[in-house]
């Protein structure tokens, strides 16, 4: 049980500081927005056999992030008001709260949160020395 906040808590603050230092802010939520990313992304190795080629993971990553981006963005967005975020302006956008050209980064940042969390694992807690499998 220790295992996942930990990494859920590295993952949190990780994104809090990307944020920090990309928007010159962040919010609490982001935090645990991030956190929950970074734990989500980090199982894909650990649901879904090392044999998935790294680019596959990186969708599958891309695909979580949106997903979770759309669901809290919606809570703390619209439903709560809080305006954490707004991607109105961004082309091919839903609600405002996902668009296009963030879900695309989020494959590239999925590739570091997955290379991070399989080398969190390898360092911190002695699992499986991480290998990868490009195509």
């Amino acid at each position: 049980m220790v295992r996942p906040l930990i990494l859920w808590m590295i993952g949190g603050l990780i994104y809090t500081l990307l944020e920090i230092v990309t928007r010159g802010r962040s919010h609490w939520t982001m935090f645990i927005v991030g956190g929950l990313c970074f734990y989500l992304i980090g199982l894909i190795n650990e649901v879904i056999p090392w044999k998935m080629a790294f680019w596959k993971q990186c969708i599958i990553g891309s695909f979580v992030v949106t997903g979770i981006e759309f669901v809290s963005g919606c809570i703390v967005n619209l439903w709560l008001g809080w305006n954490v975020w707004d991607y109105s302006n961004m082309p091919l956008n839903l609600l405002g709260q996902i668009c296009l050209p963030f879900s695309l980064l989020w494959v590239l940042v999925s590739g570091i949160a997955v290379i991070l969390d399989d080398h969190l694992r390898y360092w911190l807690f002695g699992e499986e020395k991480p290998h990868y499998k490009l195509f």
